[in-house]
């Protein structure tokens, strides 16, 4: 066996050079009764997926250009490779240049594999099935041989999904897009690595300063459960917990949601329970002493919770992420929702109380991979140890779900939340998080109202829609609920966002004498039930929701609980980044010859270019709001005549709006990106790129921004752009403005200044052309003032007309029409050493910078200068 194993690995081992890269030589323990796979994503010459089953003592390999795909119609290409040593399935690093396979690799799934069937026959034939039981990767699958389309080298295969009940349309879901990153913290759990590095936390507190807290939740109780809460916590061992990994404090996270369903598990054992908050989602960041109190969606309210701030900075908090929910409780012991919008129009949120339930950042460890009983272990310990009125931990229930929420129900309660024992901490919405209603209560998008009549002020009833995919759909009225106070706040913000039209995508069923607004606020509404037109019935307002996005309000729709094998489990969560980034394609989006090869150079296909920007439609949206927009059609993809469109004309794209004709005497209206579906329906309609105006709607006279593009003459090296940024970067600094650099995904560099609202568009542009002007006469040898290319042969154009009114600079995560379709990425300063030129990341291998997302720019709408000051240093006068 020994003899065989070195002969399989003599290729391996003959093309790398053990010296000089980290992959190990040979090693692993072989395990015929539990044969493990692992899928490693390999940043090479080009993305790919490599991927590997053991077999008679070594990982036979394929190379998949794709990827994995859960769809059966998506027979994904796999070029075989060299057999890998099994110690190859804990190989996550980077290959470092000059190597063979040089690039990163992470361990993109891993688990293990059983054959069906002979699998030393299968591999003969050319046909091996097998099942996958990974994090990630789940069922039946297929590797089938091509006979004779090898040309010469080893005959290439097809991965292939077989139909069974986790195979999934491709329009749905996207394995490899919408779990892009590592699962190694969730495959291997080392204890031993971090034993020291969580701080010890004090004991739980005695019964009797737990009794306060018991005596607050002891409505909520079953008498079964009150008897099992009574006994004292088990003791927690000191120290991380396994599958803890050192690591830095993120400044974002985002929380995991739950998924509603209709009835509990059926084996409750593997389940936590806790009552479902009628509340705001709150997380507090902890670090130095100090807290923020964030919402899901990211926006800072520490200024505004005051009071619970101070409390938990009291609590002396070890540096971490804190995951909970913050509630006013009525005199009864309940949570009371109004009460809690009040308490901030009021400003009077001494009162609010904060339940902490989840702790996925702790003391220098990420905690997100260790199973949730773990964390909440040393959350409680923490809570413990200090403890605050305002703060509380979140107990867990001992009665059976089914019982508990029916006492729920009687009390009042909004319902119950269960969440899998030994599940991770993931930034999505997961099925391992569920949640059970007493009644039908979700959030609905505010779209118009109607008047009020008799006695009443403000409005009459309000007019809600939930989206559907990108179309906000009606959804009814709701005209109970309201005090006077609520009225008068409401009209006020509903007059301030006054419409002319409608914004829900279809007019049936509309009452008269509306008035529209646009959908941006949110409110809680329960009802007794959805009518078949899809309407809810008995409707009563609770509160605005100003925790939760319009965009993100959709019919909330119940599925059953199930084991933990219904559904791929989730990979290890990915590194904090400023927004969800969920790629699915709306089930209404029609992709028209989506197998259609955009590209030749990458062999990207049209179906993926659509991904794509479903992918970073999150991050690229701030970047796009309320600027005009110029889109870069390609119908015959990136090696046939291009098309700029500016204007809407016959190619009407969901999602992408006219802007009102206003705002452009003159000239016919500009484009606007209104909502990431527009970027989608773009896509479809052939568009690769988006270019973005200096100046938004709210002052289109006034830019926001100035742009200095550093386009290369011939011969120039990228040493010299990188050198040519750096000097473009200092001179600014002279003149006092910041500077913000982003790659162009072509040839070049953007350097981007933030402007506060001062000038117009020609004084802008004179004075970004006197910078030009001054860098091309300082230094003749690098700068070049004038745009043609026999001017700037060995030397680099300074991009100043990139600021004149109606201009327009490639948007940032935009993808490039040039071989290869490199995008436009926002990068920090010191970054720019490393980058490899203009197209550093491209469509394929953007998701090795997702993590990283809008970071690098993070200061940049505090970063807003004044113009004045730098004319005044240059000399300049408008």
């Amino acid at each position: 066996m020994a003899d065989r194993t070195a002969t399989a690995l003599k290729t391996y081992r003959d093309k790398r050079n053990f010296d000089a890269t980290p992959e190990p030589a040979d090693g692993g323990q072989a395990d015929e009764a539990a044969r493990s796979f692992v899928v490693q994503k390999h940043w090479a010459s080009r993305l790919h997926y490599d991927f590997r089953l053991e077999l008679d003592g070594t990982m036979k390999s394929w190379a998949v250009p794709k990827g994995p795909s859960f769809d059966p119609a998506e027979r994904r290409m796999a070029m075989p490779t060299e057999d890998h040593p099994i110690a190859y399935n804990r190989f996550e690093g980077t290959i470092p240049a000059g190597n063979y396979g040089a690039g990163e690799v992470i361990i993109w799934d891993k688990g293990t594999w059983v054959p069906l069937g002979d699998p030393q026959e299968g591999l003969r034939e050319g046909r091996l099935k097998f099942e996958l039981q990974g994090h990630k990767l789940h069922g039946h699958w297929t590797l089938v041989r091509m006979k004779g389309r090898g040309k010469g080298r080893e005959d290439p295969w097809l991965l292939i999904k077989e139909r069974d009940g986790f195979a999934r349309p491709a329009a749905e879901f996207s394995v490899v897009d919408e779990l892009p990153d590592s699962v190694q913290a969730l495959a291997d759990r080392p204890a031993a690595r971090t034993a020291s590095a969580l701080p010890a936390v004090a004991s739980p507190a005695p019964a009797a300063s737990r009794a306060a807290s018991k005596a607050v939740a002891a409505k909520t109780r079953t008498p079964r459960a009150r008897k099992a809460l009574e006994a004292a916590p088990a003791p927690v061992p000191d120290g991380p917990p396994a599958g803890a990994r050192p690591a830095a404090l993120p400044q974002a996270l985002q929380p995991e949601l739950a998924t509603l369903v209709d009835t509990p598990p059926a084996d409750a054992s593997d389940w936590l329970f806790e009552i479902k908050f009628d509340g705001y989602r709150m997380l507090a960041r902890a670090e130095g002493g100090q807290v923020r109190l964030v919402t899901r969606n990211g926006n800072d309210w520490t200024a505004r919770l005051g009071p619970l701030a101070a409390s938990l900075e009291a609590m002396a908090l070890p540096d971490g992420w804190y995951d909970g929910e913050i509630v006013m409780p009525a005199a009864d012991g309940r949570a009371d929702f109004q009460a809690l919008q009040n308490a901030f129009d009021s400003a009077r949120t001494a009162g609010i109380v904060y339940y902490l339930f989840d702790l996925p950042f702790c003391a220098g460890q990420d905690l997100r991979a260790v199973p949730l009983v773990e964390r909440r272990a040393v959350l409680e310990r923490i809570v413990r140890r200090k403890p605050q009125p305002q703060v509380r931990f979140s107990e867990t229930f001992a009665a059976p779900p089914g019982e508990m929420l029916a006492t729920a129900c009687r009390l009042g309660l909004e319902g119950v939340v269960g969440k899998r024992r030994g599940s991770a901490y993931a930034g999505r919405r997961s099925p391992d998080w569920i949640k059970l209603k007493c009644g039908q209560r979700q959030e609905f998008v505010i779209a118009g109202f109607t008047d009020p009549k008799g006695s009443r002020t403000g409005v009459g009833a309000l007019l809600l829609g939930v989206r559907e995919g990108e179309a906000l759909r009606y959804a009814g009225n709701v005209g109970t609920g309201f005090d006077e106070a609520t009225l008068r706040r409401l009209r006020a913000a509903l007059d301030a966002r006054s419409a002319r039209a409608s914004p829900f995508a279809a007019s049936a069923g509309l009452p008269r004498g509306v008035h529209w607004v646009r959908p941006e606020l949110v409110c809680e509404v329960s009802f007794g039930e959805w009518t078949r037109e899809g309407r809810i019935r008995h409707a009563v307002f609770h509160g605005l929701r100003e925790d939760k996005p319009a965009a993100a309000v959709a019919r909330e729709r119940p599925g059953a609980a199930g084991p933990a094998a219904a559904s791929p489990a989730p990979a290890a969560p990915a590194p904090a980044s400023p927004a969800a980034l969920e790629p699915r394609l709306p089930p209404s989006l029609r992709i028209t010859h989506p197998e259609r090869v955009v590209d030749a150079a990458s062999g990207v296909t049209k179906i993926e270019l659509v991904r794509y920007y479903a992918l970073v439609a999150p991050l690229m949206m701030p970047h796009l709001a309320a600027r005009p927009v110029a889109l870069v059609r390609a119908p015959e993809g990136v090696a046939g005549e291009l098309f700029f469109q500016k204007h809407l004309d016959r190619y009407r794209m969901e999602g992408v709006a006219e802007l009102p004709q206003e705002l452009f005497p003159g000239h016919p209206s500009m484009l606007e990106i209104r909502e990431a579906r527009g970027l989608l329906s773009a896509a479809q309609m052939n568009v690769l790129e988006f270019h973005t105006w200096n100046g938004t709607t709210e002052a289109m006279d006034r830019p926001d921004r100035l742009t200095f593009d550093l386009d290369p003459g011939e011969g120039v090296a990228w040493a010299q752009m990188q050198e040519a940024a750096r000097l473009v970067q200092a001179f600014l600094q002279e003149l006092g403005l910041p500077a913000f650099l982003k790659t162009s995904g072509g040839k070049g560099l953007h350097v981007i200044v933030p402007l506060q609202r001062e000038f117009g568009w020609d004084a802008v542009k004179d004075f970004s052309r006197s910078v030009v002007q001054h860098l091309s006469t300082t230094l003749p040898q690098r700068f070049v003032a004038k745009s043609g290319g026999r001017n700037r042969v060995g030397r680099i154009f300074i991009d100043y007309l990139r600021n004149g009114l109606g201009a327009t600079t490639a948007c940032a995560w935009s993808a490039r029409a040039r071989p290869g379709l490199g995008i436009s990425v926002p990068v920090r300063w010191d970054e720019l050493a490393g980058l490899r030129g203009g197209d550093h990341w491209t469509v394929r291998s953007v998701h090795a910078r997702l993590a990283v997302g809008n970071s690098p720019w993070e200061s940049y709408e505090g970063a807003r200068v004044a113009l004045r000051p730098a004319m005044d240093r240059l000399g300049f006068r408008p």
